[in-house]
């Protein structure tokens, strides 16, 4: 049985533009690392450039860890990046009263816009293996 992607390479690649950053780290689950390379700008550029050959096995890994469902991580992760402040990616997974919450006070202060950052994978995951 072949395991059902839940990220997308091409995405990964696309997001590693903004990699000094630790978006593409992000993106695949991996916080600290991604916290990391936002304070350090890719610890200045070798650890960003170096994930260029590395964005495959992280999306393998990815694919592993979590649990696919009716929850797209990519257009999770899109709506955090672009209108997380407004809690359209909370709305999106079904959290309702978080995403009015988040829309009322510009995702908490930026507070929980962190929170979700550092859990975002993990909150899908859990949202995913309760529809199984």
């Amino acid at each position: 049985m072949e395991q059902q992607s839940t990220h997308s390479v091409v995405v990964g690649y696309i997001i590693w533009c903004f990699g000094f950053l630790g978006a593409h780290r992000f993106y695949y689950g991996r916080p600290i690392s991604g916290t990391i390379y936002f304070f350090t700008l890719g610890i200045l550029f070798v650890g960003w450039i170096i994930d260029l050959f590395l964005i495959p096995g992280m999306d393998r890994e990815a694919d592993i860890r979590f649990i696919p469902g009716p929850i797209d991580y990519t257009i999770a992760w899109l709506l955090l990046a672009f209108l997380g402040a407004f809690g359209i990616h909370r709305m999106y997974m079904g959290k309702w009263f978080t995403g009015i919450l988040y829309l009322f006070t510009l995702g908490l202060f930026g507070l929980g816009l962190l929170y979700d950052l550092w859990t975002l994978n993990d909150q899908i995951t859990v949202v995913n293996g309760s529809e199984n």
